[in-house]
């Protein structure tokens, strides 16, 4: 008997020592990790995709993570070979990929991480109806040029309140000031407009602007800031020498 009741506490006691005492380190520790999981992740992010997933996009028109990434890659390849100016922190984007009655074009403040102006904006018109469907860095052709420019100075034409544009793209939009590819402000860059023609007015190749926020978007990206003008070509996105240098994390 006595050796019976030996066997039996020496099983009780094998079989529970493998049993976890929870105590509230271990109940911790699962919430733990995941916090260090987390930050780690966030660590991993690219500039651009930090950038963007601070962006507050709350009733406004959603700007594309993809076209964000091309336009930022864009902007820092600017920088390095010092067409911008090492402290610029200002990216206009438009999107012409979206319906005309879309507000697609955002101005955004890179450091704040925040989007300043979310507007519609024209397109040539002979790049198409509602939609943009076709782009030229022509004389006269009435066409929108894709790319990127770097915003110039200021003045007062036949448009009102103008912002010159200086295209980087060679063979896509280097041909805008001599084009007069220019920001202004546009009566048909309306949504009266788009009531009554189910898109908005169509310029000569400018990126026009409603006509009360021409003076605060040119004021507020004029002297040496980046604009980029996307659309889902090919031939343009495969050869723009600022989209093939990989991008700073």
């Amino acid at each position: 008997m006595h050796k019976f009741l030996l066997a039996l506490i020496t099983v009780i006691f094998f079989t529970t020592s493998f049993y976890r005492i929870e105590t509230n380190e271990t109940v911790k520790a699962p919430i733990q990790i995941k916090k260090s999981i987390e930050n780690l992740s966030l660590k991993s992010l690219s500039a651009a995709e930090q950038i963007y997933t601070s962006l507050n996009f709350e009733n406004i028109t959603k700007l594309d993570p993809e076209v964000f990434h091309k336009a930022y890659l864009g902007f820092q390849n600017l920088k390095k070979a010092g067409k911008l100016d090492a402290d610029a922190h200002l990216l206009s984007i438009c999107d012409f990929s979206l319906s005309s009655t879309q507000k697609r074009l955002w101005v955004i403040d890179l450091n704040e991480k925040k989007i300043l102006y979310n507007s519609l904006v024209a397109h040539g018109k002979n790049t198409g109806e509602e939609f943009a469907q076709k782009f030229s860095n022509t004389e006269s052709s009435y066409q929108s040029s894709l790319g990127f420019y770097i915003t110039e100075t200021t003045y007062n034409g036949s448009n009102g309140y103008s912002l010159k544009l200086l295209g980087m793209d060679t063979g896509y939009n280097d041909a805008a000031l001599q084009r007069a590819i220019v920001m202004h402000g546009a009566d048909y860059v309306s949504e009266d407009f788009i009531r009554s023609q189910k898109r908005i007015g169509r310029s000569w190749g400018c990126p026009a602007v409603p006509r009360a926020l021409a003076e605060p978007i040119i004021n507020t990206i004029k002297g040496k800031n980046c604009l980029f003008v996307y659309y889902p070509d090919a031939d343009y996105l495969s050869h723009s020498k600022w989209l093939k240098a990989e991008e700073i994390i």
